[in-house]
């Protein structure tokens, strides 16, 4: 014998998966099936698209941040090589603004500052507009973007202009790069010449995007290494000069002492040497 609510339940009227049941029903199970197929492969293409623009914008501010340069400048304690940290004379609130390029006497181009991100646009600028009068370029910098410093490096390259480190002035991180570029190559045994690893800063709180991010800027660094690797040889400075950059943390400074400058070749001309003999 039938309840009322048997009755209710035999028939399409009635509560609203009881008729979304009779519907699906209608269909052969082929067609359920590649439905939920579908389905199923949009909502994997949307996790994966926004997983993919979050990974790309957080590699892509990593990899363009600069290396920033450290303030004071500190020696590697732990390195048995290095020597006494130089005397520098210039302020380290002027090492730290932007990079300043001024044409002074004598066909002297000073670069002064950090190497912001566009230094290189605005280094060529300056070059097209008085390149006619530089000889030499003078450099008395922290260091900062090495795409930058490469950039400019390329040019000296090319222009065959001289580079140099007065005494007390200061050229360390990516800015070695540069001095590397000059025809000829002036410093002095007071002159504050220091390399460090390339690194990038930290630009996330979650580990797993932390990770990912490292992981690219790794592979960025070692591709970056490659690049200045050909770039000295090129320039007749002994690529074994960087192996100081890859040993020295980026927090530290390995400073080279006159003897190495000349030994590896990225000074030209040490002046200022005490003379010996009779």
């Amino acid at each position: 014998m039938k309840t009322a609510a048997n009755e209710r339940a035999a028939t399409d009227d009635g509560p609203f998966y009881r008729r979304l049941i009779a519907f699906l029903a209608g269909f052969e199970d082929g067609a359920i099936m590649r439905v939920a197929f579908f389905g199923l492969l949009i909502g994997t293409l949307s996790v994966l698209y926004v997983d993919y623009r979050e990974l790309s914008e957080g590699e892509g501010a990593a990899l363009a941040m600069p290396m920033q340069p450290i303030l004071p400048p500190a020696a590697d304690p732990a390195s048995p090589a290095q020597g006494p940290m130089p005397t520098i004379t210039t302020s380290p609130d002027v090492l730290d603004d932007p990079l300043v390029i001024a044409l002074e006497p004598g066909g002297v181009l000073a670069l002064t500052g950090t190497i912001d991100i566009g230094s290189a646009d605005r280094f060529a600028s300056e070059i097209a507009a008085r390149g006619e009068y530089v000889k030499t370029i003078a450099l008395d910098s922290p260091g900062g973007s090495v795409e930058d410093a490469l950039t400019m490096a390329s040019l000296i390259h090319d222009k065959g202009f001289a580079t140099s480190v007065a005494a007390g002035a200061f050229c360390a991180s990516s800015c070695p790069l540069v001095f590397a570029a000059g025809k000829a190559r002036l410093a002095t045994p007071q002159s504050a010449i220091g390399v460090h690893q390339i690194y990038a800063a930290q630009l996330s709180g979650d580990p797993q995007a932390a990770l990912r991010v490292a992981g690219a800027a790794m592979a960025d660094a070692q591709t970056t290494t490659a690049r200045i690797t050909r770039f000295l040889a090129i320039v007749g400075v002994d690529p074994s000069v960087w192996v100081h950059a890859l040993e020295t943390p980026p927090d530290r400074l390995y400073y080279f002492t006159p003897e190495e400058l000349t030994k590896y070749r990225l000074v030209t001309v040490l002046e200022n040497q005490p003379k010996t003999g009779t």
